[in-house]
């Protein structure tokens, strides 16, 4: 927007619409006190006012904007834009307070959403972007890096029913390497890609069983070791999560035998199906959950 026109270089009350800041409804107005000690309100052609400090006709020092709606900026100006410390708070409940540069959320702060949610952090150019916490209505959190909005890096994300993941994110999706526990005790650790195990990974079953090997689509496929807590072993090749092709069995008195096994024909080794190794139960999606941050018009 353009800048209120002001002859003086530091104005109490530039020319155009005057109002005396004391007579801002209570429900526009942050703080009577501290408007009334700003001297009179400039009136925007559209409602809007701001009281505070000027300087060449552009609000610059500390001042209150608020537009018709009831959103409010209280903080610090630089060339008619928020720059530096300051708050806004939202018609809708929303806010954000922390570090400004050009009207734009530039440094550390907090968003709060009008729901509750949350996120603390560094911010760049309006976006979060650095290190930060989000934490939504419903419990779930993420901890980690973000860049350009997005998450991406190291972090944690821990969802409500208690699942939690902790490992590399790109572009909002768990790619990379990580661990993701179920609440029940399973535990994958390995590599991911677009949110699902894809490479090599082990995964340990809370009754102690371990499988190592390599896995395609959140599947068991290809060569991978299963190893019991009794000392049985099987290892060999996998199909979709099952034992299927050519296997070396190792039982508990250390006998080897040789199995070729093929889901088509039913001869899975016996103790080893797929409900006694379970296959690997899908997981909560990550979220996306950025939500556009608003910034009143005139800011």
């Amino acid at each position: 927007m353009g800048a209120a026109q002001c002859s003086a270089s530091h104005c109490d009350c530039p020319k155009g619409g005057v109002d005396n800041a004391s007579v801002v409804e209570d429900r526009l107005n942050p703080s009577a006190k501290v408007l009334a000690s700003l001297g009179p309100a400039y009136v925007f052609e559209d409602g809007a006012r701001y009281s505070g400090q000027w300087q060449n006709g552009m609000r610059h020092g500390f001042g209150i904007h608020i537009e018709v709606d009831g959103s409010t900026y209280e903080g610090n100006w630089q060339d008619d834009k928020a720059h530096g410390s300051g708050r806004l708070q939202h018609a809708d409940g929303a806010s954000y307070e922390g570090a400004w540069q050009g009207s734009m959320k530039h440094g550390e702060g907090t968003y709060v959403h009008s729901d509750g949610s949350r996120y603390s952090g560094l911010w760049k150019h309006d976006l979060q972007n650095g290190q930060g916490t989000e934490v939504w209505s419903d419990g779930a959190a993420y901890t980690g890096q973000y860049l350009n909005g997005r998450k991406n890096g190291r972090g944690k994300y821990t969802w409500p029913n208690g699942s939690f993941f902790e490992g590399d994110f790109l572009d909002n999706d768990i790619h990379g390497q990580g661990t993701y526990t179920w609440p029940d005790g399973c535990v994958y650790e390995g590599q991911w890609i677009k949110q699902q195990m894809e490479g090599t990974g082990v995964f340990k079953y809370p009754d102690g069983r371990v499988y190592k090997g390599s896995y395609v689509k959140s599947q068991k496929h290809g060569e991978g070791t299963l190893q019991w807590p009794d000392g049985r072993k099987f290892e060999g090749q996998w199909a979709l999560g099952e034992m299927n092709g050519k296997g070396v069995m190792t039982e508990t008195d250390g006998t080897r035998r040789i199995r070729f096994l093929g889901l088509a024909r039913g001869d899975v080794e016996a103790g080893a199906s797929s409900q006694s190794i379970a296959s690997e139960r899908w997981f909560p999606k990550v979220a996306i959950r950025g939500r556009t941050s608003k910034v009143a018009n005139h800011l």
